[in-house]
């Protein structure tokens, strides 16, 4: 490791976006010999699953949405629709930018569903097992704009 990746290496200890600023001039520059690689692999590694966890995680409020929306209808609240719609325009943005990750949905509603499912009992006061012991919503509905299940 050269003196000017280790220096990098503490900046990234100290102050991430000043490592960041001298990581990219250090790009720009075509200085790759005093790349911190380490961090900033660790740091691309990050990027990438930071939009995996942000489609799970947007995906859990969706489920816990529709699932009030279909178990509770008398319940039902401008704010659940706000969430639901909220939280899948924050999914399509993803998408937009990154439109591979479509591949990770069906992967994403299945992680998310038994949290959904346990935030939604936990929410609701209806025992867990009221709720499907799997998602009965196709992954293509829970990000469509237009699907609302029907009450049960």
């Amino acid at each position: 490791m050269t003196l000017a990746q280790e220096r990098l290496a503490l900046l990234y200890e100290r102050d991430r976006a000043r490592w960041l600023e001298a990581t990219l001039q250090r790009l720009r520059d075509r200085d790759y010999d005093n790349i911190d690689w380490d961090n900033l692999l660790e740091e691309l590694d990050d990027m990438a699953r930071s939009d995996r966890r942000a489609i799970k995680n947007n995906t859990v409020v969706i489920l816990v949405h529709l699932l009030k929306w279909q178990y509770q209808p008398e319940m039902r609240t401008g704010s659940w629709a706000g969430s639901i719609t909220e939280h899948r325009t924050r999914i399509l943005a993803l998408l937009d930018d990154s439109p591979s990750l479509r591949n990770a949905l069906p992967d994403a509603v299945e992680w998310a569903y038994p949290r959904a499912k346990r935030q939604a009992s936990d929410e609701t006061g209806l025992r867990p097992d009221r709720f499907p012991e799997t998602c009965s919503y196709k992954p293509e509905d829970v990000y469509d704009d237009d699907f609302w299940p029907d009450a049960v």
